[in-house]
């Protein structure tokens, strides 16, 4: 090994041997919250499972299948929940880094910038906020057709109806008292709402099971050969379809948002994301075809499908014990959306972003009870007067921009060299007070460990051919500046696919050539990832084939913005101009971002630590490797400092930054 490189692995590990017993301290800070750690595994995971198999699968179902998709409704959850999969993978590896709340807001924070996890924070709420009123909205709606309709006639003759595109036909007000009910059941406590929505969530999967056991009993084959086939909208209907059936996955982000609230972060959310995810996938593509098999696609009832699929067949039992079904599974949906908005709220206002009383906690429940009842009027009144299809639109959108960023999180993560103190953090499994189990044996990192944090972010001995063009650049800056591109082709290929889809197939010469252009752009992309060195040291869960995975996760999720309507991206607009108006008037004035320690500043790299307001994709790496004639002596070391809980000096010493 050169002499530079044995001087330059000399320093890193002096340098964490020296700042051990600071980073044990400020580890132990991650892990204090004064939220209440109490949620195990089985709570977390059938948080995920409630919050996803509920109005999508008694619901959406019907819809998809009668005027979208036909039987290839099977499809449409199949490529929804490969999409959704890939997207929670990421998820999960931060989980793993972050044992925070805020879901993908944190995630962002540390690894873009603030401004963007504003961006994202906005959009999650939005996303929970009306995931909770179009849930809301679709309970009333079932329990109306169970009672023959009476309640929305007798509504209709009360206070008559709306008339407006974008409202519901008739004010919901069962929907507006749902809301409000179940965020004062929230308000009680977590451990006392997870054991109702655990309770819920088992009766819900019973349901599931004796739906598709009963439904491919009674099946029919001729059911998806007769007429147009099994594909009768053709493959567009497909993928228009995925992107009303991604609307049934998006509550396993619900189980990020739990992480300040699980007992072991790290071990609970990756499993917890995984299992939930293939439930719920495996389930909704079995129910669906299911139902297609019993019914002919044509013939199913938007509004109540299951039940009135199983009425048609004769089994009138049915009926009645899957619509409690139906009744279980949405309320544990509504739970799991106002269970994780006041959480986004509290931690978006833990860093100044919004106003500083949405980050107060309630002492006795250790729940911010003022964030749940915003949450749950805001919900409440939303229910109370949109439609339920134009709601469902507008949530996708958002959700999907947040999955897309988390997915490029992720890869600029990996390429990104550390701080020597962000190799033990993520060791941080539980709540400890046993000094023993965090022994400087077990946090120092291995020799190999060091090799990698040394050479992260930086070109692998193999591709040095690439130096001439991208040599210059901080070690991880080639990386982030390839994802952007990469996000940034992929959305003009898509683009280009739902505009030039017939010339595609006619084979016109240029849209032919176009395309080639922009897949030649995104395997370059993926070309100047994947020769950069990596950095997984201390992560307990990664992500397969980084940067392939994430890669996926960005143009599946792109590609199903771009099916969206054009409303929908107005209404997104206006949305996302009313959020910037609250962070360039408040948030950016009450940034805790420049703090020198904060709850994330030993998560982050140094240069984010104190960057500006705007955030970051640029990171200052470990010590350069130096020529031997740039080689200077090692600095003086300081003393390592007694930490406290108020202590206020910079993690990284000055002249470490700048050497």
């Amino acid at each position: 090994m050169p002499s530079s490189r044995r001087m330059i692995l000399g320093h890193v590990v002096t340098d964490l041997s020296s700042k051990m017993n600071r980073t044990k301290k400020l580890g132990a800070n991650i892990m204090e919250t004064p939220l209440n750690r109490c949620l195990n595994t089985f709570d977390i995971t059938l948080l995920g499972v409630g919050h996803m198999v509920g109005a999508g699968i008694y619901v959406l179902t019907g819809t998809v299948a009668k005027e979208i998709a036909g039987p290839g409704i099977v499809l449409s959850f199949l490529l929804a929940g490969v999409t959704s999969l890939l997207a929670a993978l990421c998820y999960a590896e931060f989980g793993t880094r972050i044992p925070k709340a805020g879901s993908a807001y944190v995630y962002t924070y540390i690894s873009v910038g603030e401004f963007w996890a504003f961006v994202i924070g906005w959009n999650i709420i939005l996303e929970h906020m009306i995931g909770a009123a179009s849930v809301a909205r679709a309970w009333s709606g079932y329990v109306d057709s169970l009672m023959g309709f009476a309640i929305s006639n007798a509504t209709v003759s009360t206070v008559g109806e709306m008339h407006e595109q974008l409202l519901g036909r008739y004010p919901d007000f069962l929907a507006f008292a749902v809301c409000l009910v179940y965020s004062c059941l929230l308000g009680v406590g977590v451990k006392g709402s997870a054991i109702f929505n655990s309770l819920f969530t088992i009766i819900n999967l019973g349901v599931m099971i004796l739906v598709i056991c009963a439904g491919f009993y009674y099946a029919h084959t001729e059911n998806w050969t007769v007429g147009k086939g099994f594909l009768p909208f053709g493959f567009t209907g497909v993928i228009a379809g995925a992107a009303t059936c991604f609307y049934a996955f998006v509550g396993f982000d619900s189980i990020a948002t739990s992480s300040e609230e699980a007992q072991n972060p790290t071990v609970s959310i990756p499993i917890a994301t995984i299992v939930s995810m293939l439930v719920v996938t495996v389930g909704y593509i079995l129910v669906s075809a299911a139902l297609t098999l019993m019914v002919p696609y044509w013939t199913i009832s938007t509004s109540a499908a299951l039940p009135e699929a199983f009425s048609s067949i004769g089994l009138n039992w049915a009926k009645y014990v899957v619509s409690i079904g139906a009744l279980c599974g949405m309320t544990t949906t509504l739970f799991g959306s106002l269970f994780s908005l006041p959480r986004c709220m509290y931690a978006m206002a833990s860093d100044g972003l919004l106003f500083s009383f949405l980050g107060s906690i309630n002492q006795k429940t250790q729940v911010p009870l003022i964030n749940v009842a915003i949450s749950g009027i805001s919900s409440a009144i939303i229910a109370l007067v949109f439609d339920l299809q134009k709601l469902v639109e507008f949530m996708s959108i958002g959700t999907l921009l947040a999955y897309t960023i988390v997915s490029a999180s992720v890869i600029i993560l990996r390429y990104r060299p550390p701080a020597p103190e962000e190799t033990v953090v993520p060791r941080v499994g539980s709540v400890t007070t046993d000094d023993s189990s965090q022994s400087g044996t077990e946090l120092a990192s291995p020799s190999s460990d060091i090799v990698e944090l040394v050479t992260a972010g930086r070109l692998k001995p193999g591709f040095l051919w690439l130096s001439p063009l991208i040599g210059n650049c901080e070690p991880g800056g080639a990386v982030s500046g390839a994802v952007f591109i990469f996000t940034c082709f992929s959305t003009a290929l898509c683009i280009q696919l739902q505009l030039s889809s017939h010339e595609l197939r006619v084979g016109v010469w240029w849209t032919v050539l176009l395309a080639s252009f922009f897949i030649f752009c995104l395997v370059g992309c993926l070309l100047v990832i994947m020769a950069h060195q990596q950095n997984t040291v201390g992560l307990r869960f990664k992500v397969p084939f980084v940067p392939l995975i994430p890669a996926l996760s960005i143009f599946f999720n792109v590609e199903l913005m771009v099916h969206l309507q054009a409303l929908t991206w107005v209404r997104f607009i206006v949305w996302m101009a009313l959020g910037l108006l609250v962070y360039f008037l408040y948030g950016i004035h009450h940034s805790k971002e420049s703090d020198s320690i904060t709850s994330y500043s030993i998560l982050m790299t140094s240069s984010e630590a104190g960057k500006g307001k705007w955030g970051s994709m640029h990171s200052t790496g470990p010590v350069p490797v130096l020529s031997p004639s740039e080689e200077k002596p090692p600095p003086t070391t300081k003393a390592p400092k007694d930490v406290s809980t108020d202590d206020k000096t910079p993690i990284v010493y000055e002249e470490e930054v700048t050497q």
